[in-house]
């Protein structure tokens, strides 16, 4: 069992609606607020049983005596935990420890259990308001932890973990000024966000995301519960808006000179320079054991890429070369409570690539070139710079030596940014930058990011022969110019969210939409002519579909509406004779009449030097499964 108990000043919750099939029967859904109270949110794992529930009251009563409080909420969160026990064995447990608690504690309360709910909550500040605890049934003796069970990882992960960093916002023109000390403008937020993000460390999330509701309601992708959490699936419209993304960050690395390989996913734990290298980088690994080998999965490209320029032939004249891979997929044991949506997983789809350059001279220009490759492919996804804040981590000895460059870089930008100083080296980069994503629940991801790397060189014995004949190690460049594929929809979504929020329209770009024109016949007589239209459209490379289904028009438009469809046409005897097409044109929110040759001339004008596929789902949605989402 996992808890997470927080001394509040208040929680307020009300259920939206049924997350699975067992949940309670309530008898009201209104909002509930309780105040000045301890939140005991609580995963039940499988093997958890009665004695782990009298285990867990036990320490909850602790708790609630050592911050003197005496009302307690008994909140099912599942987020807590990847090892969940089966629903009707979870809703016992946290029902006994419901009444157990009752024995002990004055005043004791229930969230519904198989609920999504919203809540709010604001916890109290004091140094012992948050208390994580594993309970855990180990041959008849239960044990309490204080964290997380022990694992095995990276020395990086655990230099990271006490990584002693001075925190600034670094402004154009190269001013550096203490983050305690800037005075944050309204426009500032997100950037002040960010900052209090990246210094506490509390990747946590304790509510569910915008983009959670909005993947499973346009059924683009949702959690697999027979994987590992942290490994999603993904329907028809998601499959076929990832792979764009994927063609689209590939066709631009490939214009820029990547030249694309592909490597195994995963590796001998014992090779000498794998061994030393995940030393060097922070991140948490699947381990395998086979064949007398200790493997582990990848959780970046780079060993592969590594591995292959070791055994290339180099001469300075190639450099700088790149190599490019898209990952599908690289794999980090993120810790289960980090792990909601597609914010964070544990599987994911990465384009990496690294430029080999000859000196810092070359290196620096190489990176100014990918910065401006990533500012264009996060903006053609559907991301403008304002969409994002800017975070950049150097050393203080490589700050002295580039001041000039890395003012470059922020001018270029053209906002403060948040910047992260160290005293000494601590990882194989000597700088990093990355724009970070800020969503609604004041979480940040990281998008696009370039490192220099000056170890790795020397570790793989990566060579070149330089003018003089001498063979040297070279510094490498680790540039993803989107990040994450899947994190990108997740960027894409919260945008929506927060459009949607504000009074707009929520919607995708036109390129990535898996429809961008849905066709209502008025009646079976007007299909064949839907045919037609549908004929010309795909001809032209745009996707459409037709509702041939026995419902209203009415309705066929409101669920046109619903999945965010561009360009909706309603076709009759009118459109027939007149030969023009009435257009419901849904971000405009009005109707157009169009010639079919003007409705493609407007949608390619939109989508030009963009990828395209076809439809991946029937053209009629009469004959298409339905996704139970």
């Amino acid at each position: 069992m996992r808890l997470l108990l927080l001394h509040s000043d208040f929680i307020e919750y009300e259920p939206i609606d049924k997350e699975i099939k067992s949940a309670e029967d309530l008898e009201s859904k209104s909002k509930v607020r309780l105040e000045d109270l301890v939140v005991a949110f609580i995963a039940v794992e499988d093997g958890d049983d009665e004695t782990v529930a009298i285990s867990a009251v036990s320490e909850i009563s602790k708790y609630l005596e050592t911050v003197k409080c005496d009302r307690l909420l008994v909140y099912p969160y599942a987020h807590l935990s990847s090892d969940l026990a089966a629903p009707d064995a979870a809703a016992g447990i946290i029902k006994s420890v419901e009444g157990l608690a009752k024995q002990s504690i004055k005043e004791v309360h229930r969230a519904p259990f198989g609920w999504t709910k919203s809540f709010q909550i604001k916890v109290k500040g004091h140094p012992l308001a948050e208390n994580a605890k594993t309970i855990t049934k180990q041959s008849e003796e239960l044990h309490v932890h204080e964290h997380e069970p022990a694992e095995k990882v990276s020395a990086a992960l655990k230099d990271e973990e006490k990584l002693k960093s001075f925190w600034y916002i670094l402004q154009p023109g190269g001013v550096l000024t203490p983050v305690q000390e800037y005075k944050f403008k309204k426009q500032d937020q997100n950037l002040q966000v960010l900052a209090n993000y990246e210094i506490t460390k509390n990747r946590a999330v304790n509510e569910q995301p915008a983009h959670v509701r909005l993947m499973k309601k346009m059924a683009i992708a949702d959690y697999e519960p027979a994987s590992d959490v942290g490994n999603m699936r993904f329907y028809p419209k998601g499959r076929l808006m990832k792979s764009l993304i994927e063609q689209y960050v590939t066709k631009r690395v490939m214009e820029y000179g990547g030249i694309e390989v592909e490597t195994p996913i995963m590796y001998d734990s014992k090779h000498p320079s794998m061994e030393s290298y995940f030393n060097r980088f922070p991140a948490r690994q699947y381990n395998i054991a086979s064949d007398n080998k200790q493997l582990f999965l990848r959780f970046a490209a780079c060993f592969g890429q590594f591995l292959i320029a070791k055994d290339m032939n180099i001469s300075y004249k190639h450099m700088p070369f790149k190599l490019y891979e898209l990952t599908r997929y690289s794999f980090r044991r993120e810790k289960s409570g980090e792990l909601v949506g597609l914010r964070r997983l544990r599987a994911f789809t990465m384009p990496d690539c690294h430029a080999f350059c000859k000196d810092m001279n070359q290196a620096r220009e190489e990176f100014r070139k990918r910065f401006e490759l990533s500012i264009s492919v996060i903006n053609a996804i559907g991301l403008s710079n304002e969409d994002v804040e800017m975070a950049i981590r150097f050393t203080e000895d490589f700050w002295n030596e580039n001041k000039e460059f890395i003012t470059e870089l922020i001018n270029r930008f053209g906002r403060p940014v948040l910047a992260e100083v160290w005293k000494e080296r601590f990882f194989y980069f000597t700088l990093k930058w990355e724009f970070n994503y800020i969503d609604g629940l004041g979480k940040a991801s990281a998008l696009s990011t370039d490192q220099i790397d000056v170890e790795n060189g020397k570790r793989y014995n990566i060579e070149y022969v330089d003018e003089d004949g001498t063979k040297k190690n070279p510094i490498i460049l680790h540039n993803s110019p989107s990040g994450a594929v899947e994190r990108v929809l997740y960027a894409l979504m919260e945008k929506a969210a927060k459009v949607s929020k504000t009074g707009g329209v929520p919607s995708f770009p036109l390129w990535l939409s898996h429809t961008q024109v849905r066709i209502i016949p008025v009646g079976k007589e007007h299909q064949q002519f839907c045919d037609k239209i549908h004929a010309e459209l795909s001809a032209n490379q745009i996707r459409a579909d037709i509702d041939d289904r026995d419902e209203s028009v009415g309705k066929k438009i409101r669920e046109s509406e619903t999945e965010w469809i561009r360009y909706t046409i309603v076709a009759g005897d009118k459109e027939i004779a007149s030969g023009k097409l009435m257009v419901r044109d849904r971000l405009e929110g009005k109707q157009r009449e169009m010639t079919l040759q003007e409705l493609v001339d407007e949608v390619r004008a939109q989508t030009k030097d963009r990828p395209y596929l076809p439809l991946n789902l029937p053209k009629y949605l009469s004959v298409r499964p339905q996704i139970m989402v």
